[in-house]
């Protein structure tokens, strides 16, 4: 992946320490007149400073990373896809991703299929205006019907929204007819967003732009 992108794990451990630094290096406890108030621990106070100094370091280094063209961000846990210029949010749509379910394959083996949203970092693929979705396999098991033989029993129209954006192996940013679903956790693994979101961000995106999903 090219070096100007976000390393995710890296964006995860930013948040971590950021949550995990208080906003002093001391703690006030109410005490009663009687008593004193006990002297900070040197070992906390030095393992707090450490802390700090990591968290500044990885600002430092991810302030280098970020993309300078702008970008998709889309955040699994809470179902939220953002368009960023920088540290502008230029978006913030509800979304839906993967539900994480799993299916068994047909067959004698233990294969399965995991319903997840990829992690990791991605680039806009291809740009669909209409586009029909070609149900896979587990799109029929799952329904308890048999898979067709004939293509032409595989597409299905309407059900993707008017625009789709593709980054790779199969996944879409792509409409839906179940609106009400967003914010949830529901997919087998694209995202989904309602019709003016995904307007917005198709007229954002090019073949190219960058999208870090975590």
């Amino acid at each position: 992946m090219a070096k100007s992108l976000v390393s995710v794990s890296t964006l995860i451990l930013a948040g971590l320490l950021v949550t995990a630094v208080p906003q002093s290096s001391h703690t006030a406890f109410p005490v009663a007149d009687t008593f004193s108030v006990p002297a900070p621990d040197e070992g906390q106070d030095r393992h707090l400073q450490s802390l700090q100094a990591k968290y500044r370091s990885l600002a430092a280094q991810l302030s280098k990373l970020k993309p300078h063209q702008p970008y998709i961000l889309v955040d699994t846990a809470r179902n939220h896809l953002y368009v960023k210029r920088q540290d502008e949010i230029v978006l913030d749509a509800i979304a839906s991703t993967g539900s994480g379910t799993i299916l068994d394959k047909p067959g004698e083996g233990h294969d399965q299929w995991i319903f997840d949203t990829p992690r990791g970092e991605f680039f806009v693929q291809s740009k669909l205006t209409n586009p029909a979705w070609v149900k896979p396999d587990w799109a029929f098991i799952e329904e308890g019907l048999e898979v067709p033989k004939n293509q032409a029993d595989r597409v299905e129209q309407g059900v993707l929204g008017e625009h789709a954006l593709g980054f790779g192996k199969g996944y879409f940013i792509h409409g839906t007819l179940y609106t009400r679903l967003l914010g949830k956790n529901v997919t087998h693994g694209c995202i989904r967003l309602n019709d003016g979101d995904l307007k917005s961000v198709y007229q954002f995106a090019r073949v190219g732009t960058p999208i870090i999903i975590f």
